[in-house]
Parts: structure tokens; sequence; C-alpha cells
């Protein structure tokens, strides 16, 4: 049974950081492509960035040169170092896992920004 938990999202300033992290359990780690969702009140899930098992990355455009997706095969984890938070980053950030074309999603964590 595939679990993802996120953590460490909040409360933070304009201009500040956060780095949200993931635990994945119950799938091979390694070899499953991980990434980070995010969903604002009233609009649609959209993706904010993606790792491959071999560390290829993709970002949303909003996002490019602020946030870091990284991963840990090691410990299980992915991370999404978030830099330069903007209000319109105020969102539920969802961590997702795509195994064998698969997918499956977290509980979500939420971050507000304050401006």
């Amino acid at each position: 049974q595939v679990q993802l938990v996120e953590s460490w999202g909040g409360l933070v300033q304009a201009g500040g950081s956060l780095r949200l992290s993931c635990t994945a359990s119950g799938t091979p780690f390694s070899i499953a492509v991980m990434g980070w969702y995010r969903q604002a009140p009233g609009k649609q899930r959209e993706l904010v960035a993606t790792i491959t098992s071999g560390d290829s990355t993709k970002y949303a455009d909003s996002v490019k040169g602020r946030f870091t997706i990284s991963r840990d095969n090691a410990k299980n984890m992915v991370y999404l170092q978030m830099k330069g938070l903007k209000p319109e980053d105020i969102a539920v950030y969802y961590c997702y896992m795509n195994y064998r074309y698969r997918e499956y999603w977290g509980q979500g964590t939420q971050v507000t920004v304050s401006s």
C-alpha cells in the first residue's frame, strides 16, 4: 500500500522560504517519478515540479528560478525548496508519485504567504 506523507507547510511572509518534505512508503521509491502539485482556492490542481528516477526535473513556469525539487532515494523522500514566496503561491501542496503508470497522492499540506 502506497503512502505519501507531506510535512513542513506553514505560514511565511512574502519573499520568505519554506522547504516541503514528502516521505513515501510502499513502493520501490528510487524508480518512481515524484513530484509536487498544488491547488489554490477555487482553482484546479496544477503541476509545480517533477523529478524522475534519473533526477531530470521539470517546473511550472510560475516557479522556475524560485523552487527546487530534489529527492533522496536512500530516505524515500522528495523535497520542494521554495524561495521568494509570493501570495500567488498560496495553496495546498500535494506530493505525487507515478509508479508504473499508476498515480498516488499525499493528503496535502497548506502553504500560506502573507503580504
